[in-house]
């Protein structure tokens, strides 16, 4: 009796631990379906949105003026005009070049209603950086989606050119947990203007499903979803399984995957081969060799783009939404996900995670050999012998004869050895700064009119700043003073 109740009572410490690291409760009664891939979410949010009937949430990081983007407008101007409520929230930023204003007239002239998340303003020179990264839909308070898919042909492909389809994982949902997404929508709206009329309850459905849930609406600086990140990291006993898109590891949390690894956990990361922000990758490959020499495991997914942000451990927790593992999603931007406790669900992510396996190569660090504590790398077809110094032509063939052994050797055993992660960064840093101290040699106006230009423009917004918390502490002193 007193191990069932000491097992009880440790239960009942990791739940509270869970929601209070995510500041979000847990939510039992829900149906949830996993998306896989745009077409697949594309589908569903439509349909969704035409059949809507009283109203109608989008909240998405990029939606952009292609056939995609213009399906999803049409569809919603439609909604507006049959009395549907429209509600959209785009990034300012993330549509930047993407769409303009002038995209969103037809909706607005339906009735529907149209805000851009946090555009530059005047005063606020920084605030810009904190972005709306949300991919979000409500409909009637019944139906609700979140995923990492935005609106865009991109995220398609282009069979015409070879292009395969984006890699992304979203999920549908049903039952209690999607009042919690309409709750965020809300609060996305209102941070930027007037505040939404409270929405009539609607029901939720008794037998929706039965899939307890998290949804875990992060904001700038509250650091939610990190906190839930690290202690899961702390918490898994067999196996955590990451996927990610923008992977940029922070020290705790890279030692937090480290400890796993040497607890004996089977830590893995599936990252993109190539991305569509090539810096990032960079950043992401420069952090490799610490989660390699702990024992993690690493992937790079061979497809045109990877942008799925997942997580599943032990075969009884997983993670779905909009939050990258970087300081960007952690602390900077409006995330959303869903964390789910189900083994059901939990087993078919991780299964849909081995089939995403199946199309990686996986990265590879050898012992090194030629100095003591060294960590040279090597094919991990088999070790080679102690090289031995050439030079002139020779050696240039047969460092060739290398390169195309390891490309052979990566085709036949899906994997492939880390290379130097290092020296291109330092290289494109000395060409730009070597690029910027000529510049302003020989060419000074040309660095300084930039430099002036900027320092006015931020000068300027810091009056501005002080200015405005100026006028505000005094209006609270003559508030406080005619209180007494």
């Amino acid at each position: 009796m007193s191990r069932h109740v000491a097992s009880a009572h440790a239960r009942l410490l990791a739940e509270q631990a869970l929601s209070r690291a995510a500041g979000a409760p847990l939510l039992t009664g829900n149906h949830v379906e996993l998306l896989i891939d745009a077409a697949a979410h594309y589908d569903a949010w439509l349909a969704a949105i035409h059949d809507a009937r009283e109203r109608v949430l989008l909240e998405n990081y990029i939606i952009r003026n292609d056939a995609v983007g213009v399906a999803f407008r049409d569809a919603l101007v439609e909604c507006a005009q049959r009395g549907v409520f429209v509600a959209v929230v785009y990034d300012w930023l993330g549509c930047k070049g993407q769409s303009r204003d002038r995209f969103w007239a037809p909706l607005r002239a339906a009735g529907g209603q149209v805000r851009a998340f946090n555009p530059v303003q005047f005063g606020q020179p920084f605030g810009w950086i904190s972005r709306d990264h949300r991919k979000l839909l409500v409909v009637d308070g019944v139906q609700g989606f979140l995923s990492g898919v935005c609106i865009s042909e991109k995220w398609l492909g282009d069979a015409a050119k070879g292009i395969a389809p984006w890699r992304d994982t979203g999920v549908a949902l049903r039952g209690p947990a999607v009042a919690e997404l309409e709750h965020a929508f809300a609060e996305s709206w209102s941070s930027i203007g007037t505040p939404l009329s409270p929405f009539a309850t609607a029901d939720a459905g008794d037998d929706a499903g039965n899939v307890a849930l998290r949804v875990i609406a992060t904001q700038p600086a509250t650091a939610g979803m990190y906190r839930l990140d690290q202690l899961i990291a702390a918490m898994a006993r067999k196996t955590l399984w990451l996927t990610d898109a923008y992977f940029i590891g922070v020290a705790p949390y890279v030692q937090a995957l480290a400890a796993a690894a040497r607890d004996g956990v089977d830590v893995r990361l599936l990252v993109p081969g190539s991305s569509d922000i090539p810096v990032v990758a960079g950043m992401s490959r420069a952090g490799y060799r610490p989660l390699l020499k702990a024992g993690i495991r690493v992937f790079e997914w061979n497809g045109s783009m990877l942008h799925a942000k997942t997580a599943v451990a032990d075969g009884l927790w997983a993670r779905v939404g909009s939050s990258n593992l970087n300081l960007s999603s952690w602390l900077g931007n409006r995330e959303i996900d869903v964390a789910v406790e189900d083994t059901g669900f939990a087993q078919q992510l991780a299964e849909q995670y081995e089939r995403d396996l199946e199309n990686a190569t996986e990265i590879v660090l050898a012992p090194g050999r030629w100095r003591r504590h060294a960590d040279h790398v090597q094919s991990s077809a088999g070790r080679s012998a102690r090289p031995r110094p050439i030079g002139g032509s020779s050696g240039r063939a047969a460092a060739g004869a290398l390169r195309i052994a390891n490309t052979v050797g990566a085709a036949l055993t899906d994997r492939r050895v880390l290379g130097d992660t290092a020296t291109a960064p330092l290289l494109i840093g000395t060409a730009v700064l070597s690029v910027l101290a000529v510049v302003a040699i020989f060419w000074p106006a040309i660095i300084g009119w930039p430099l002036a230009v900027l320092a006015l423009w931020l000068a300027l917004n810091f009056a501005a700043r002080a200015w405005r918390l100026r006028r505000r502490f005094k209006r609270r002193a003559a508030e406080l003073g005619n209180g007494e």
